[in-house]
C-alpha cells in the first residue's frame, strides 16, 4: 500500500518533450484551369450530336415579351428528348440491358426535369404563350381535335373542361402504347402534381384538374423539328450498335440543359449587376438543381453495357489520348459553365458584401 507521504501535492512539471505539436493545415489544393478537348474531337462530338441544327432552334427568339423563353424551350426540349427516350429503351430488342433500372432512372430524371421546368414556369407571367382553356358545353371545333374533355361531376351543373394537348409530343403517343402507358401516366401525373403552383400548365396530356391554360408546348418546342433531329449523321447511320441510341439521346439531354444553364449565369450576372439579389437567389437555387440534374444524366452511363459501349468507342472511333480527351470534355459548352459558376462565386462575394455595405448606411 501506498503511503500518503509518499503522493506529491503537486502535478509534475510537463518536460519540453511532452509540448503540444499544432499541425499547419495543408495549402488548399490548386484546382488546374479546365480545358476542353482538341479542336477537332469537340467539332465531330458537336456533329455526332447535331448540336449546329439544334442551337439554331435555341437561339431562335419568337416570343421577344417572354422572360423565359430562352430557358424553357431548351429545358422542355431536354424533357422531349427524354421521352423519346423512354422509347429507346422500351424497344430495345436486346435480352440483357435492365429494363427496370432503366425505367426507373429515366421516370426519376423526368420528375427531375418537370420539378425545374416548374420552378422557372411559377414566375411567368401573361407573356408566356398560352391556349387558352375555359368551360364549355363539351364541344370540340375540327381544329381541337387534339384537347381532352374532362368532366369534374355529373348532374345538370356538371363543369365540363376542355384540356390542350400537344400533337407532336412523344408523351401523348406514349400513352397509347401498351409497353409504355403506365410510364407515360406517372410522366402525366408528376406533370399535374409539379405545375400546381403554376399559373398554366404543359398541356401534354396530364389531367389540369384545375382548368389552367396550356402553354402552347408544340409553338415552343417545335417537337416536330426536333424529331427531324434525333438520328445520327449519315457517316454514323450504319453502326449496327444498339447503345449508339443510347449515347446519342442521353448527350443531346445532357446539351439542352448546359444550354439552360449557360443562360441561367448569364441571368444570374446581369440580376447581381442590377442589385436585383432577391431574383438572383432563386435563380442560383435553380442553378445548383441544374448541376445536381446533369450529374444525374451522366449517371445513366452506367446502365449501359459495357461490352457494347466499347465496341461503339471503336465503332465512332473514339480516342482518349489524355485526360482532356475524355468524351465530356468534349463539350465547350460544359468547361464554359463550369468556369462561369466558379466566377459566380466570387461575383455573388461581391454583390453580398455591397448589400452589407448598403445595409449599413440606411442604418447610419
Amino acid at each position: 500500500m501506498v503511503s500518503s507521504d509518499n503522493i506529491p501535492t503537486r502535478s509534475p512539471r510537463p518536460s519540453s518533450s511532452n509540448k503540444l505539436t499544432i499541425l499547419a493545415p495543408p495549402p488548399p489544393a490548386r484546382v488546374l484551369d479546365l480545358s476542353p478537348a482538341s479542336d477537332a474531337a469537340c467539332i465531330a462530338y458537336e456533329q455526332y450530336l447535331r448540336l449546329p441544327e439544334i442551337r439554331v432552334i435555341w437561339n431562335k427568339e419568337e416570343f421577344p415579351r417572354w422572360k423565359n423563353e430562352m430557358v424553357l424551350k431548351p429545358a422542355l426540349q431536354g424533357l422531349e428528348f427524354t421521352f423519346r427516350f423512354v422509347s429507346i429503351v422500351l424497344s430495345d430488342p436486346r435480352p440483357y440491358p435492365n429494363l427496370r433500372e432503366w425505367i426507373r432512372r429515366l421516370e426519376t430524371l423526368t420528375t427531375s426535369q418537370i420539378g425545374l421546368i416548374s420552378l422557372f414556369c411559377e414566375e411567368d407571367t401573361c407573356t408566356a404563350p398560352i391556349v387558352t382553356i375555359g368551360e364549355s358545353s363539351g364541344v370540340l371545333t375540327r381544329r381541337g381535335s387534339s384537347a381532352e374533355v374532362w368532366k369534374l361531376n355529373d348532374g345538370e351543373d356538371a363543369t365540363v373542361l376542355v384540356s390542350q394537348v400537344s400533337e407532336e409530343s412523344l408523351l401523348p403517343r406514349l400513352a397509347t402504347w401498351k409497353k409504355s402507358e403506365d410510364v407515360a401516366q406517372k410522366i402525366q401525373y408528376s406533370i399535374e402534381c409539379q405545375m400546381m403552383r403554376c399559373p398554366y400548365t404543359l398541356g401534354l396530356g396530364e389531367p389540369n384538374l384545375n382548368g389552367k391554360p396550356s402553354l402552347n408546348y408544340d409553338a415552343v418546342c417545335k417537337p416536330s423539328e426536333l424529331h427531324s433531329l434525333t438520328k445520327t449523321p449519315p457517316d454514323q447511320a450504319d453502326i449496327n450498335n444498339y447503345e449508339n441510341r443510347t449515347l446519342f439521346t442521353t448527350h443531346q439531354i445532357l446539351e439542352s440543359w448546359i444550354y439552360v444553364a449557360q443562360q441561367l449565369l448569364k441571368r444570374i450576372e446581369s440580376e447581381i449587376d442590377s442589385d436585383n439579389f432577391e431574383n438572383a437567389s432563386s435563380d442560383c437555387y435553380i442553378l445548383e438543381q441544374i448541376w445536381k440534374l446533369l450529374t444525374e444524366i451522366e449517371e445513366l452511363h452506367l446502365l449501359m453495357d459495357p461490352d457494347d459501349f466499347l465496341r461503339l468507342k471503336n465503332q465512332l472511333d473514339i480516342k482518349t489520348t489524355s485526360e482532356n480527351e475524355s468524351f465530356c470534355f468534349r463539350s465547350k459548352a460544359l468547361i464554359e459553365i463550369t468556369k462561369l459558376s466558379k466566377n459566380l462565386r466570387h461575383k455573388a462575394g461581391l454583390g453580398w458584401r455591397k448589400l452589407e455595405n448598403l445595409k449599413a448606411e440606411v442604418t447610419v
